[in-house]
């Protein structure tokens, strides 16, 4: 242990971290910047941030002030100790809506003051993309603004009152009329009262440098407002007095659509006389192509308020009537709304990759101009793009003239570097030719501190360097920010990163077959730190469930960043930090699809297991449920299921089991089918109705064969209820055409027997890093498919993790073999088959409530919308849930996991299955869903084809099929 950190943990109650985990989540923002901390502490009151502020001054460590870690320009990163105010610094102290205040500490959330403003019906007026992890601290460092800003100004007027703690200890509280002020403040702005009245332009997003014109007496010399943007470098917030403002009863979202980007920009300013709360504007780039917008190739995004739906309404197609559009759209549906809003908010995200793929950054986010020069100002900054052969999509705050945009940069080689450089310069002064802000939200920090004498003149530097001075005096908080700042070029997060291609398993198709490009994949927005889950979103369960960074996808990705740097983390693959991070990932695949640049942290865990347990002893749950597959195959062989089964419900035996095969011991071990799916099929193949359709192979996964032959039997009745020909792999061969001209397909009315239970997709493996193993499996399952490749038949996989894995993992996996990318496009969902293949059929009407939880892995992966139509076409009402289960396959069946596992089904599946009313269907297609329902809840969920067969049969008594089981409230 450091002195440094000895006296640190001497003087500090709350939490002190110098170990590789905690420097290693830190050394990144959002930005393109890196540097490695001494250490993280996270304070738990002022006594706290004031004692670590004297231990650093008295050994000369800078001190870096940290919240949601969201900034872009590298601000919120430091070399010496980062105070880290979300783990205790959180809360919400008060809230008055008379007087429409809110006591905060800078470690709150903005969504969780947003929702307890929303019963009073007030807000906080910005409102950036990143809502639900930003700080108010983090806020009011950077002046954050958001799409509201044309109606409700930035965070500096919403600011009341500060309370900070100085580099030097002093406690001031901030306000108006110099309340706080340090010693010489005063002084220093009376001596230069002229530069500063004509030193700033006049523009609503003006972010950049020091807001010292906020002190200037017809200004209310308002010390409090001038703190706000200073970016951590004048003092350290540890409360603050903050404005709400009436939210609006209704609000309505007129989406206009123009020719192009020009025409929306241009456009822009002269709505801003019809009062919107919006004024947003995207391009085609970043919308995705799915997505029912106007015409055009360019929108804004309009919102209008009202104290009633009609009014706001009223009030869109009134600026609907005005605006010069190609086509325009209202929407008052608050979910359509929503949806439309998603699309904006993840733009900071999906604008990290050009349509073709290519790598983009920031560090020209968010320049702003006067609005009525953006159009003008966005032509020239095309053609500086062109000129210095960059592209970039610029998005965001139309109505404040405030652009943000990430740039294809090369900032992994020299030159190109260097033309990061050339450009910046270029850019900041076509800025300010333009009358604007090098910064229009997210401060200066190190991408744009450096080029401020370009905007304000060396003189107004030199000012702000003073009042720096005034404050801090020992250059102690945040240096090499805003003022004396480091190179713009310096610092890059990429330089650390190796420069050949790492040696890994998976193909890595969307990122050259680089694993250094797919973890650079993580810009550091943070959509997984989002402490609640809405609709159907899923990522990122284990970090709801903890609260920690290194739970996140962000912090993991930020721990595989430091193992491939390997100062930080230092043992690569060996990494026991790394290892403990990704313990708790479920494997869930949610950030596949939520996070917005689409990290697969599911696939990266996979990958790190395989090298870290490379010729190495396993976990044992590796052994037992990472090889589930061969174990229920040998039960199948044997026939000794009843025995299997009968053994695990004698406790000791129970307990001695899950403890050799690294199975948690509150779990119960699932009983295996006495009748495999598979024989279950072979004793009815005489008997049964064979369809006149299509033919169609249906899947017998793992879970289906061994555990669950009901769904396999309910999906072919229904399957052949809709006239389709269902047949088993491998029921195909490929013969010696009689002509001579070739192979051709014929049925093999034994091959069932010879591979009965043979194909498997490979997912216990991969989620264990078992990949070899995997490799072997996949080759072996094409082996025997390789007759169905040759037909147009699909092929139907039930359980949602496994026709996952085959879509995904195994031509991934498997990136050599073409024939895992033709099995990959056969693979169908239960739902997509019906519709793809029976359009014509309807399925029984039966009329009923639903609750439970769409898959994860079919929300990340295959999608849902077959599935919906399917319920809707039957009558099955409601909406099922998003988020996690928590089991995910063996993740909650391992020692360690079973807390958070519950803790994940408690948060959206548990709660919509025990609220559900009598006679709701509780529907859960995967294996592990059903497991977790009837082991924490004692409720029977069943598969979408069960609930169907048992619709069209009545209450059957075949083995395992029927009618759905209904728990003791009726519900199925």
């Amino acid at each position: 242990m450091s002195e440094l950190e000895a006296e640190l943990r001497g003087v500090v109650r709350g939490d002190v971290g110098f170990g590789v985990t905690d420097r290693a989540l830190v050394t990144m923002d959002a930005s393109n910047y890196r540097r490695v901390p001494r250490g993280v502490v996270a304070p738990v009151d002022a006594d706290d941030v004031a004692a670590v502020l004297a231990v650093c001054r008295e050994h000369g460590v800078p001190v870096v002030a940290r919240g949601g870690g969201t900034s872009i320009a590298g601000q919120a990163t430091g070399t010496g100790v980062v105070l880290d105010f979300t783990r205790h610094m959180n809360r919400l102290l008060s809230l008055d809506p008379v007087t429409r205040t809110a006591v905060v500490q800078p470690g709150l959330v903005l969504d969780r003051l947003q929702e307890a403003a929303a019963p009073h019906g007030l807000r906080f007026g910005p409102d950036p993309s990143t809502h639900s992890r930003c700080t108010l601290g983090g806020m009011i460092g950077n002046n954050s603004c958001g799409s509201h800003s044309v109606a409700w100004g930035t965070t500096a007027d919403s600011v009341r009152e500060l309370d900070v703690v100085t580099a030097r200890g002093r406690r001031l509280r901030l306000g108006q009329d110099w309340s706080g002020a340090p010693d010489g403040l005063r002084a220093l702005v009376d001596g230069e009262l002229s530069r500063l009245r004509t030193g700033f332009p006049e523009l609503p997003r003006r972010i950049s440098g020091y807001a010292l014109d906020a002190l200037l007496p017809e200004h209310g010399a308002d010390v409090a407002r001038s703190f706000c943007g200073s970016e951590g470098t004048l003092g350290v917030l540890t409360e603050a007095v903050v404005r709400l403002v009436e939210a609006p009863r209704a609000r309505a979202l007129a989406v206009l659509g123009y020719a192009d980007e020009s025409a929306a920009a241009e456009a822009a300013a002269g709505l801003l006389p019809f009062g919107p709360l919006t004024v947003e504007g995207m391009s085609a780039d970043l919308v995705p192509s799915a997505t029912a917008l106007p015409k055009g190739t360019a929108w804004l995004f309009v919102e209008t308020g009202g104290e009633s739906a009609g009014e706001a309404r009223a009030r869109a197609e009134t600026i609907v009537r005005a605006a010069d559009v190609v086509d325009a759209l209202v929407v008052t549906d608050p979910a359509g709304q929503r949806a439309l809003w998603r699309i904006r908010e993840d733009a900071s995200g999906t604008a990290t990759r050009m349509p073709d793929g290519t790598e983009a950054w920031p560090g020209w986010e968010d320049c702003a101009v006067p609005p009525a020069r953006l159009g003008a100002y966005l032509r020239d900054f095309r053609g500086l793009l062109t000129a210095h052969g960059l592209r970039g999509t610029p998005y965001g705050h139309f109505g404040d003239g405030c652009i943000h945009v990430r740039i294809d940069f090369d900032l992994l080689t020299e030159p190109g570097v260097a033309r990061f450089r050339r450009f910046s310069e270029d850019l900041a002064e076509l800025v300010v030719a333009h009358g604007g802000s090098l910064s229009g939200e997210h401060g200066d920090g190190q991408a744009r501190a450096e080029l401020l004498p370009r905007m304000y003149g060396q003189e107004m530097v030199g000012l702000f360097e003073r009042a720096k001075g005034v404050w801090d005096p020992d250059d102690l908080l945040n240096p090499g920010m805003l003022v004396r700042p480091a190179p713009l070029d310096a610092d890059l997060r990429f330089s650390v990163l190796p420069r050949e291609p790492v040696d890994v398993a998976f193909g890595y198709p969307s990122d050259g077959g680089d694993f250094s490009a797919a973890v650079r994949r993580c810009v550091g927005v943070a959509k997984c730190r989002t402490t609640s889950v809405s609709g159907s979103s899923v990522m990122c369960p284990s970090f709801r469930a903890t609260g920690e960074e290194e739970h996140s996808t962000r912090g993991r990705a930020r721990l595989l960043h430091e193992m491939l740097a390997g100062e930080v983390v230092t043992d690569g693959w060996r990494s026991t930090e790394v290892r403990d991070a990704l313990d708790l990932c479920l494997s869930c695949k949610g950030c596949r699809s939520d996070c917005p640049v689409e990290v697969d942290m599911a696939t990266y865990k996979a990958e790190f297991l395989h090298h870290h347990y490379a010729g190495r002893l396993r976990p044992a749950a590796h052994y037992s449920m990472g090889r589930l597959p061969v174990w229920l195959r040998a039960v199948s062989r044997t026939r000794t299921a009843a025995l299997v089964n009968a053994l695990a419900r004698i406790r000791p035996l129970a307990w001695a089991a899950k403890r050799l095969g690294g199975i948690a011991p509150e779990r119960e071990i699932p009983r295996v089918a006495r009748r495999t799916f598979t024989r279950w099929w072979e004793r009815r193949r005489g008997e049964a109705a064979v369809g006149s359709g299509d033919l169609v192979i249906l899947w017998p996964d793992t879970f289906t064969e061994h555990l669950s032959p009901s769904v396999g039997q309910a999906a072919v009745r229904v399957l052949e209820a809709a006239g389709l020909r269902v047949g088993l792999p491998p029921t195909l061969r490929l013969v010696e055409s009689p002509v001579g001209d070739g192979r051709t397909v014929a049925m093999d009315p034994l091959s069932v027997l010879r591979g009965r239970g043979r194909v498997c997709c490979g997912l216990t493996y991969v989620s264990t890093g078992q990949l070899d193993r995997a490799r072997a499996v996949m080759r072996r399952t094409l082996d025997l498919m390789e007759p169905v490749l040759e037909t147009d038949a699909p092929v139907v996989v039930l359980e949602p993790s496994c026709a996952a894995a085959l879509r995904t993992d195994v031509p991934e996996l498997l990136h050599d073999d073409p024939r895992a990318a033709r099995l990959a496009a056969k693979v169908l969902t239960f739902a997509e088959t019906l519709e793809r293949h029976a359009p014509d059929w309807t399925p029984p009407r039966l009329d009923r409530p639903v609750a439970g939880q769409t898959h994860c892995h079919q929300h990340a992966v295959l999608g849902d919308t077959a599935d919906r139509r399917l319920r809707a076409a039957a009558g099955l009402s409601g909406e099922l849930s998003g988020g996690c289960c928590g089991l995910a396959g063996n993740f909650g069946f391992e020692q360690g996991h079973y807390e958070v596992s519950t803790s994940c089904a408690e948060e959206q599946l548990l709660p919509s299955v025990r609220n559900a009313p009598d006679g709701t269907v509780v529907l859960a297609d995967g294996f592990s869903c059903r497991t977790q329902l009837e082991q924490l809840a004692g409720v029977r969920g069943s598969h979408l084809a069960e609930v169907l067969a048992a619709g069209l049969e009545g209450a059957g008594d075949q083995e395992g099929g029927g009618a759905a089981p209904t728990d003791e409230r009726g519900r199925a």
